[in-house]
This record gives structure tokens, C-alpha cells and sequence, in this order.
């Protein structure tokens, strides 16, 4: 049996590989040119530790002094030391290029279709299955994709989960003006070639062991997709699950029919829209998302909560999290600018 490793860093870079059942984590890492920092190879010096965010370990030996009982208890590993048993992610604190590894990849591509999922927003659907083999990547992580007949690159996260076709979808805003927008309107056409570079950043869905509350703000939809994807799949994670989606106005609300299904594919999973400046016909939940928020469930107990959307939607969370005193939590975010950047 073979499980898949994937193996984050602090530049936000990301590689993958595979490990034998009950391998060494290092040697799995060394077989595929992953170059984990290394000293004593022991268990004594820490030089090569990490820590696991999602998937199942056991670790031959850790020396006490390497490793302190809080830092096991916070899911610190040392590689040399870690035999893998299962799909797993490990987090490293240093940059990827420190291992002397390839980065990402530049992949070639195939737009087959746009599909307009609400009066702003566009699904892009892209086919890289000439690649040689499956597209790895988190469930939100992002993309730089190449603005076809342009020098500009623009990043977006992946809407979908991997699979092995290599069938892409992104979630794209369609701004009044912008390189890409203006693309997707004009001069889009499927059998296009599309060239991007992936996989890319550190927001991504971690061990779930409390109940899990995903924030979006507009196109920041996009990167819970993949990571609903994925949950559906699973179909039961073992905990409650809530969708907080939060747009300027109904007319900009997409994918609403993907989102219900979820309801029927991931045990405990609630959808929670809301519109910050509805039409008097909107019926649902109108202001901001913090508003919307449960202080007292959020303080009775620990959670994890995720946060993808425009910078002010974030700073916004992260201030009512800390003037409402919610302490019980881990806060994981991404913001994107609509912009030059934009997702």
C-alpha cells in the first residue's frame, strides 16, 4: 500500500510524493528529491522536524530535548523518526528551497468552456490531461495562470479537488475592466492553450478534529469548493460544518445550487448566505458576516475556522474575533486583492 504525502512549506510552495505504508517519512522525501534538511538522523537533533496537519503517523523515537511533550501534543514530528500511515500533509518552517527540490510546475493546458454562474462571476474550465501525470495539489491552493495573447499572470484557486483526468475548474470575477475579465469576455475560445504554474500557497484544509466553520467573501468561494470536494467525498468528517458566503449582492451570489448538494453529500453541513446590500425582494441574511456569527457556540468550545476573501472582509473577522474575546479557536486566512492579483 502507497499513501500520497504532501509536503508544505513557509514560502508557500508545495511538493508531493509517494511513501510506502509504515515507511520513514525522510526516506520516502530523499527517494524523491526532497531534500529535508538532516543531521544525526536519530531522533536526537530536530534538525529535520516538522509538523503533520492532516493524516495518520507513529514516530520510532523522539529525544526529549528535540521534542518537548507540548510540541507532540501540537502534532510536531521529527521526519527521520515518523513512519507514514496514511494520506498525509507536513508542514515545514523554512522555505522549499532549502530542500533543492523542484518547485511548481509549469503546466500546459486546454480551456474547454466558461460558464457563466452568476451576473459577475465565471466558472473557467480547463483540461491539462496531456500532462504526463495526475496535478497534485491542496484543496485551496491557487494557480498563476498566463493571460493568453498577454504577458500578465493572474493567480486563482482551484474551484475543484484534484482528480485524475486533470480537469480544472477556477472562479473568476468578471471585473468591469481587467486583463483577465476582458479576456473571458472577448477573446476566450474553447481549445485555447492555457499555461499555468501550481500548485501554490499555504491555505489549505488541515486535520479536522473540532467543528469547522469556512468563511467566503465573493470569488474566496472558490478555494472551499475544492475543499467541499473533498469533504464529499469523505461524505462523514466527524464534525459539524458551516459555510458562511458572503457577497455585495444577491445578483452576485454563484455556484448556490453546487452548495445545497453539499447538504446531501457531507453529514452536519449547513450553508449560510449573506448580502451586504440586498434588494428589498432578499429574504435571506443581509449585512456583514461577523454579524452572523454565534458568539456564545464559537466561545463555549475550539474550532477551526477558515477565511478567504477581499483583505477588509478578513480584518474584519479577525477584529470581531478578538473585541468579542472568541479565544477557543484556530484561525487559518487568505486574502486576494481584486486587482492586479486577483482571484
Amino acid at each position: 500500500m502507497t499513501h500520497k504525502v504532501a509536503f508544505s512549506f513557509a514560502d508557500g510552495k508545495t511538493l508531493f510524493c509517494s511513501v510506502q505504508d509504515n515507511e520513514i517519512l525522510l526516506d520516502a522525501a530523499l527517494r524523491s528529491g526532497i531534500k529535508i534538511p538532516l543531521d544525526c538522523r536519530e531522533g536526537v537533533c530536530a534538525t529535520c522536524q516538522g509538523r503533520c496537519e492532516s493524516g495518520q503517523y507513529t514516530q520510532d523515537y523522539v529525544d526529549e530535548e528535540a521534542l518537548s511533550l507540548a510540541d507532540l501534543a501540537q502534532g510536531k514530528v521529527l521526519s527521520c523518526q515518523t513512519r507514514v500511515q496514511s494520506n498525509a500533509t507536513f508542514y515545514f518552517d523554512f522555505d522549499s528551497t532549502l530542500c533543492s527540490a523542484e518547485g511548481p510546475r509549469r503546466v500546459q493546458s486546454l480551456i474547454t468552456g466558461v460558464e457563466l454562474v452568476s451576473e459577475t462571476t465565471a466558472v473557467l474550465h480547463v483540461d491539462a490531461g496531456q500532462h504526463p501525470q495526475q496535478l497534485d495539489y491542496l484543496p485551496g491552493q491557487y494557480a498563476r495562470l498566463h493571460v493568453p495573447g498577454t504577458d500578465e499572470w493572474r493567480s486563482y484557486s482551484f474551484a475543484s479537488r484534484p482528480s485524475p483526468d486533470n480537469k480544472l475548474q477556477f472562479l473568476v470575477r468578471l471585473l468591469p475592466q481587467g486583463v483577465m475579465s476582458d479576456f473571458m469576455r472577448d477573446r476566450c475560445r474553447p481549445g485555447q492553450v492555457l499555461e499555468f504554474e501550481a500548485p501554490l500557497g499555504s491555505f489549505y484544509l488541515r486535520q479536522i478534529n473540532r467543528p469547522l466553520y469556512l468563511v467566503a467573501g465573493g470569488t474566496g468561494l472558490s478555494a472551499f469548493l475544492g475543499m467541499l470536494d473533498e469533504l464529499a467525498i469523505r461524505g462523514n468528517c466527524g464534525q459539524p460544518v458551516t459555510l458562511f458566503y458572503g457577497v455585495t449582492q444577491e445578483a452576485d451570489l454563484c455556484e448556490v445550487e453546487r452548495l445545497q448538494r453539499y447538504r446531501e453529500q457531507i453529514t452536519d453541513f449547513d450553508v449560510q448566505l449573506v448580502v451586504s446590500r440586498p434588494s428589498a425582494t432578499w429574504s435571506g441574511k443581509r449585512g456583514w458576516i461577523p454579524e452572523h456569527f454565534d458568539r456564545d457556540v464559537l466561545s463555549a468550545g475550539a474550532f477551526d475556522m477558515y477565511v478567504c476573501g477581499p483583505p477588509p472582509m478578513v480584518e474584519a473577522i479577525k477584529g470581531w474575533l478578538s473585541e468579542e474575546n472568541v479565544q477557543g479557536g484556530n484561525l487559518y486566512y487568505e486574502k486576494f486583492v481584486e486587482s492586479n492579483s486577483s482571484r
